[in-house]
């Protein structure tokens, strides 16, 4: 059984340990609209190593980059690790039921920025779940591995390693394995 937690305030290692044992996610509510929030944190989530299986009835069969739309978390053909709730709130509550009844529940329930269902979130954390709501992971990897502070932003992260060095002509990122290997 998960013990609850307070969400309006999750501890770094909380947010870490969730992010670091996470493999599989399944994204409900991705879009193939490369505007959408859902849309980046789905190719930043597969940037960094995670698999991704985006979740969208309008769209199921189809493909979003590169990646098989699903037309609920059942028809997911493994298990997941994590599911990432882009929703709004009350549509949340069904999708945590749907994840309950999975064969294999996931370990985590993710819900996206704006979104927080205490009564969905009780439920998940009764069955033995973790929770994080009203949280973004691509903010969270970001922050936690000191790659948003690149532009500026203060992760609340201090550390004495030395900055990573841009590699000429490459794109170049951190993820939570790399930067906090044996840290804690």
């Amino acid at each position: 059984m998960g013990r609850p937690v307070n969400h309006d305030h999750y501890p770094d290692a909380y947010i870490r340990a969730i992010l670091g044992e996470a493999k599989v996610v399944a994204m409900v509510g991705a879009s193939a609209n490369a505007v959408r929030p859902s849309y980046f944190v789905l190719k930043y989530l597969l940037d960094r190593g995670y698999r991704v299986h985006p979740v969208n009835p309008g769209l199921a069969g189809q493909e979003i980059l590169g990646c098989r739309v699903y037309g609920s978390l059942a028809a997911i053909p493994e298990p997941v690790d994590m599911v990432d709730i882009f929703r709004n709130a009350e549509a949340a509550a069904a999708v945590v039921d749907e994840a309950l009844a999975l064969p294999t529940p996931p370990k985590v329930v993710w819900m996206q920025l704006s979104v927080r269902n205490d009564e969905a979130a009780a439920r998940a954390e009764t069955a033995g779940l973790k929770v994080v709501m009203n949280r973004c992971p691509k903010i969270e990897l970001g922050r936690l591995s000191s790659e948003i502070s690149w532009m500026g932003v203060n992760s609340r992260t201090i550390s004495a390693k030395r900055a990573p060095q841009l590699k000429s002509g490459k794109f170049q990122k951190l993820g939570l394995r790399q930067t906090f290997e044996g840290s804690d």
